[in-house]
């Protein structure tokens, strides 16, 4: 069998004959669009290899998690989309004979070993931008195929999932990841081409599309209704069918060959700068199997669907959309979907009404309990470039939440861009130190982290954030 990471086949070869070895094992996945895709992998993998499982979901592998989950029955725990950062606490469960952990996971590892690790950063490889979590755990399902089986097809779930953790760089795939994606095109359940890199090609009115697809903005047609309108109907095209506006899917190849050139044109006429105008164009992933005109059969709409199920507590209903659930589940995470949206926009008005706060290297804003705290670092991303929100430097977002003991826990998401990170911003070790100076913790990506810290300390959590942006930027 050729690995699809090479350089990870014989860890994930030793992580799958453990599992193989164990009676039962407990697969305990994130929740966001890496985490639900992370799981959906690994559930049909361990089916097909015969190996009986429960699955488990958590927002936040915390110590109390944990032990929750060494209090079970099971003796070995599968681990995905977590597991490195909070490798300590788990080394420490291992050594007491709870579970044995088997961690397929791309987040950076915490200062401990374990036998069964199978992490890209372990080897070399970036776990930001070459392999997500989906891509871990995709990993360890093609070492754990049958014999008489295939699990390349599962290579469709693990770009959607890499998609999602804003992994594609300059456009497309690049690294190990690049590498699934060839493996999903050999199965036939990935095509890939150049296309629009705008949002909702399959599933949005075309008018609709333009107005929203904010990553480059367009004067007169982002954030403007009434001006994707004129634009539109200044083509020379039949862009409605019954009345109502076709999507960028319906279209041929020529009709989305004149409105691609008339957006580009506008662009350059609009002054937007040739590198953004570049940026309008990228690397499209369409999944083969799914029906075409559905949030399905594009990976980025795919991953949006799924992070609308898991924030909304949901995640039961992102595992079946995974796991081909085309019935019930899908209706439930379209309604989801429905609602996520509402309150992405009704956030993002909230954002632009009240502004942000401006400190010498990053932005901030407070939302408290105006923003779901799930869907706060989502906000904040789609801020960035709006009116009075600054796209060169780094943002943070504040939203709260009532614990189950009563008290309020203060989520904080922070979001970069590519660029930012090229100069040197790791969002990860920003939120990770400013939180634990002021009691709390946090981690995740370069250029989107997250952290949880106590009520009442937001100010001082901002001033340290503040210094370590500009100590890795200076």
């Amino acid at each position: 069998m050729d690995a699809p990471v090479p350089a990870l086949a014989d860890r994930a070869a030793a992580c799958a004959d453990r599992l193989r070895a164990a009676d039962a094992v407990l697969l305990a996945s994130h929740i966001d669009a890496d985490g639900l895709t992370s799981a959906g992998i690994a559930a049909t993998a361990l089916e097909r290899a015969g190996i009986p499982f429960e699955t488990v979901f958590s927002k936040q592998l915390d110590e109390a998690e944990i032990a929750s989950i060494a209090a079970t029955d099971y003796d070995t725990v599968l681990f995905t989309d977590f597991g490195s950062g909070q490798l300590g606490i788990i080394a420490e469960h291992e050594a007491a004979g709870d579970f044995v952990p088997v961690i397929a996971d791309h987040h950076r590892p915490a200062d401990a070993e374990t036998e069964h690790h199978l992490n890209p950063l372990l080897f070399g490889i970036d776990g930001a931008s070459e392999l997500s979590g989906a891509g871990a755990s995709y990993v360890l399902a093609r070492a754990l195929e049958p014999e008489s089986g295939d699990n390349r097809d599962l290579a469709a779930l693990a770009v959607v999932g890499a998609v999602g953790d804003m992994q594609a760089t300059d456009g497309e795939l690049v690294g190990a990841n690049a590498g699934i994606v060839a493996e999903g095109e050999a199965a036939g359940v990935l095509d890939t081409g150049t296309d629009l890199a705008l949002y909702g090609k399959q599933t949005r009115p075309l008018p609709k599309l333009l107005e929203y697809a904010t990553d480059v903005r367009i004067p007169g047609i982002s954030n403007d209704g009434n001006g994707a309108l004129r634009f539109l109907d200044s083509l020379d095209l039949d862009l409605k069918s019954g009345g109502e506006w076709r999507r960028w899917a319906d279209l041929s190849d020529d009709e989305k060959q004149t409105v691609a050139s008339a957006l580009v044109q506008r662009a350059v006429e609009s002054g937007v700068p040739p590198g953004k105008v570049d940026d309008l164009v990228g690397t499209t992933y369409t999944l083969t199997a799914e029906a075409p005109g559905t949030e399905l059969r594009d990976a980025s709409e795919f991953s949006t669907l799924l992070n609308a199920t898991a924030r909304y507590e949901r995640a039961d209903v992102g595992l079946a959309v995974c796991l081909g659930d085309r019935a019930d589940a899908l209706d439930r995470a379209q309604t989801l979907l429905a609602n996520h949206r509402r309150n992405l926009s009704e956030g993002l008005e909230w954002v632009k009404e009240e502004g942000v706060t401006r400190e010498e290297h990053l932005q901030w804003f407070d939302a408290g309990d105006r923003i779901r705290e799930t869907i706060v670092g989502i906000v904040a991303g789609m801020a960035v470039g709006t009116p009075g929100v600054d796209r060169g430097r780094p943002i943070v977002a504040f939203a709260e939440k009532e614990a189950d003991d009563g008290t309020v826990e203060v989520k904080v998401s922070a979001r970069g861009t590519p660029r930012m990170t090229s100069r040197g911003l790791d969002l990860s070790d920003v939120m990770t130190e400013a939180s634990r100076a002021v009691g709390g913790d946090g981690g995740g990506h370069d250029v989107a982290a997250g952290a949880t810290i106590p009520d009442g300390t937001r100010l001082e959590f901002v001033e340290r954030a503040d210094e370590l942006v500009g100590e890795q930027l200076s």
